[in-house]
This record gives structure tokens, C-alpha cells and sequence, in this order.
């Protein structure tokens, strides 16, 4: 009998009491405070978008701070509270959290939920994130273009409330599954540094035509033709059930090499709306979303697909290998976000004209084939998830999630 098993015969053995969010915590909105009023140095804060981004589950310091004076008229998060995105393009991404541990009084943006509780605070960020969480926000949750689940509503969320000492002791099982997962991807993150150095070395052909003798430079539009895509009407079923052709979007763009999009269409939805199949091995840009943040999001997609308004795809020219126009365009995604992102507006977009006139190398051929024989095996290491350490990533992500949903879920008392 483990450890958990013999907490739970001798504390709760006829069940656990499932209760209101709202018995057990206080909900409260975030403050007003903007990125704008970033500092290098004041009151530590949490900005709602870093929770998408920049966070995990956890956190003992903040990555920035607002000023003395604009502090004054925030909302403050102590230690052991939630600190809860409210807001966000995808039913996936609203009501990420984090728990803040540090002893320190921090200030929170708009568009969050702070949760202060009597429960462990490890414990309900861990149930903040299971498929029994999902399966209740997801009927909260309201909007279109955004979603959102009002701090009021999450009161009526219904959370499995077992003694502390059994909080704990889930506590400790999943941490385990997390730092395991944590060295792995930090080991990723080491090789994606050095295929970034090579690919970046291989595509050096000088700067904006300093290497003509290797290469021509021609903007991004010319290595092919660019298109884009639509929605069909989500309440048109006829264009959803039981659709098997591929529909891109920014939800998709997660992998360097696409094996499937989580959205399907019908050959209806082709034949009504002005949306177009796509053929195989192009290359996909994020054009808008709240994942264009500091890099461009590029993906190689081997079969025919269609996408939707926020993505654009390249077809690319017979003197352009397909693989080559996905490297180049990976290659320089920082650089060329840095160039045409759009500056201001709720939802980050690229410039699409400067976009277009970014230029980039395309060598020849021959040169094409070489750089591609090369960056592929760094690709297929750092990229793949059919192998290596992608690949034993993701098991530890299904066996952590398997586990966890698992752990949370109790008798009924």
C-alpha cells in the first residue's frame, strides 16, 4: 500500500466532500495595470498575458515590476493565492494559472482572477489543470473571437476537497512528474540552441545581399505564392460534422512538423465558402494571434490542408525546395518579427506588405539540397515527436496527465 493509499483508508475512507470554489476561497478581480507601465525596478507584478507564456505553475518571484505610483490603485495577490488568466483566444488557454508563492505582496493586471484559499495551493493549481477543470469551464466559458469565464462564475466550480495531509501527498507524487519532465525539456532546449547555431550559420550568406555570389535574395513574396483562408460558419454543421479535411489554426502551430490539425472541415465547407485545399508540403506563418509574441510561429505541413484567416501559406516557386522555403523562413523568424509585427492593438499581427518584402536567400538548387540534408537531422532530434527527446517529452506529458487526472479524482462522500 503506498503512502497516498494509507492516507486515504485512514482520513477520508468513505469518500472525499466536493465542494463550491466559492466555500472554500474568496474571488476577486485583478487590477488596471498595463505592460506600458513596466519598470526595471518597483512593485513586483504579474501581467495576465506572462501566465500564457512566460509561466508555469508555480512561481516565487515575478518577472517584472510597476512603479510605487502605479501600484497604488492595483489589486494584490499574497502567497498561496491563484492568480488566474480570465481571457483568451482558445478555450484551451483561459483559465490558465499560476500559484504565487513568494512572501512578497504582488500586483495583478486586468483580466485575471485572484483566488485566495484555505486549501493547498500546489494542489488546486495542479486541479486547475486537469480534464475535470476543462470539462467545467469550458460550460462557463462565453465569447467568440474572445473567450472569457467572469471571476463571479468560478465560484460555482466544484473542486474534490480531501484532508491536507492528502493534498500533500498528491502534491509530491506530481512534483516529481514535473521535475522529471522539467530536466528533459531543459536537455531540448539545450540541442534546439545548437541546431539554431548551425541552421543559422548555413543560411549566413551575408547580410541583405552581401552574399550574391552564393545566392540571390529576393523578398518573401517571391519565393512563391502566398494565400490565406476563412472560417466557415461554426454554426453551420453541415460544414463541421464529421469532417476529415485538415483546418489550420494558431492552436495548431505547435509543432515544426505538422502530423494533424485538432480541427476537421467538410468538402462541403470547400464547395460553399471561399476557402481553399491546399496541396501538400507548403509552409504555414501565424499572420495574428496571441502566440505572435517573440517569435514567428513556422510550420511545415506535408499534406493537403486548409487554414484559416490568421494563417498564411506558401505554395512555393519550382526553383524553391519545399523544405528549403520552411528552413529559411524558420531561420529568419525573429528577424523578420522584429521587422513587421505591428505595433500596438489588443491582438498581436504581422505587417503584411513589410512582411512580404523581407528578404531572404535562396541559393541554388544544389545548395538547397545540402543545407536541407543537414538541418533535417537536427530537425528530426530536436523536432520529431514520433523519436527522441520530443518524443519521450511528450510520453512523460501523457503519463504526468494520465496521473494527475487520476489522483484528483475521488469518491464522492
Amino acid at each position: 500500500m503506498t503512502k497516498l493509499e494509507q492516507l486515504i483508508k485512514e482520513l477520508c475512507p468513505n469518500g472525499v466532500k466536493y465542494k463550491k470554489l466559492g466555500e472554500v476561497a474568496t474571488i476577486s478581480r485583478g487590477g488596471s495595470f498595463q505592460k506600458k507601465d513596466f519598470c526595471e525596478d518597483g512593485v513586483p507584478c504579474i501581467h495576465y498575458g506572462q501566465i500564457y507564456t512566460r509561466y508555469g505553475l508555480f512561481a516565487d518571484k515575478t518577472l517584472t515590476f510597476i512603479s510605487e505610483d502605479a501600484a497604488k490603485k492595483q489589486k494584490y495577490a499574497v502567497k498561496n493565492d491563484i492568480v488566474m488568466a480570465v481571457t483568451s483566444e482558445n478555450i484551451d488557454d483561459v483559465c490558465k494559472c499560476v500559484a504565487w508563492l513568494g512572501d512578497d505582496e504582488i500586483a495583478v493586471s486586468g483580466h485575471t482572477a485572484i483566488i485566495h484559499h484555505t486549501l493547498n495551493p500546489k494542489y488546486l493549481c495542479y486541479y486547475f489543470h486537469t480534464a475535470m477543470f476543462y470539462a467545467q469551464k469550458k460550460k462557463l466559458a462565453h465569447g467568440t473571437k474572445v473567450i472569457e469565464v467572469t471571476p463571479d462564475k468560478l465560484a460555482d466550480i466544484t473542486i474534490p476537497v480531501p484532508p491536507l495531509e492528502v493534498q500533500a501527498e498528491i502534491v509530491k507524487i506530481l512534483d516529481n512528474f514535473t521535475e522529471l519532465t522539467a530536466e528533459l525539456t531543459a536537455e531540448l532546449t539545450a540541442r534546439k540552441k545548437q541546431y539554431e547555431y548551425y541552421r543559422d550559420l548555413l543560411l549566413d550568406f551575408g547580410v541583405h545581399g552581401g552574399g550574391a555570389s552564393e545566392c540571390e535574395w529576393r523578398t518573401i513574396s517571391g519565393l512563391g505564392s502566398w494565400t490565406g483562408g476563412c472560417t466557415p460558419s461554426m454554426n453551420n454543421s453541415k460544414y463541421w460534422d464529421n469532417g476529415t479535411i485538415p483546418w489550420i489554426s494558431s492552436k495548431d502551430m505547435k509543432f515544426a512538423t505538422l502530423s494533424d490539425t485538432e480541427d476537421h472541415i467538410t468538402d462541403l465547407a470547400i464547395k460553399e465558402t471561399s476557402i481553399k485545399l491546399l496541396p501538400k508540403n507548403i509552409t504555414a506563418i501565424v499572420a495574428r494571434s496571441g502566440i505572435l509574441k517573440h517569435t514567428l510561429p513556422v510550420v511545415y505541413i506535408p499534406f493537403e490542408t486548409t487554414v484559416n484567416q490568421d494563417i498564411k501559406a506558401l505554395i512555393p516557386s519550382e526553383d524553391v525546395l519545399p523544405r528549403y522555403a520552411y528552413f529559411v523562413l524558420a531561420g529568419f523568424s525573429k528577424r523578420i518579427l522584429k521587422s513587421t509585427k505591428k505595433q500596438g492593438g489588443t491582438v498581436d499581427s504581422l505587417d503584411m506588405n513589410a512582411f512580404m518584402r523581407y528578404p531572404v536567400p535562396v541559393p541554388t538548387i544544389e545548395k538547397q539540397e545540402r543545407i536541407i540534408s543537414i538541418l533535417e537531422r537536427f530537425d528530426k532530434l530536436c523536432n520529431d515527436i514520433s523519436e527522441g527527446l520530443p518524443a519521450e517529452i511528450e510520453a512523460r506529458r501523457k503519463q504526468y496527465e494520465y496521473y494527475r487526472d487520476k489522483l484528483l479524482s475521488f469518491k464522492e462522500q
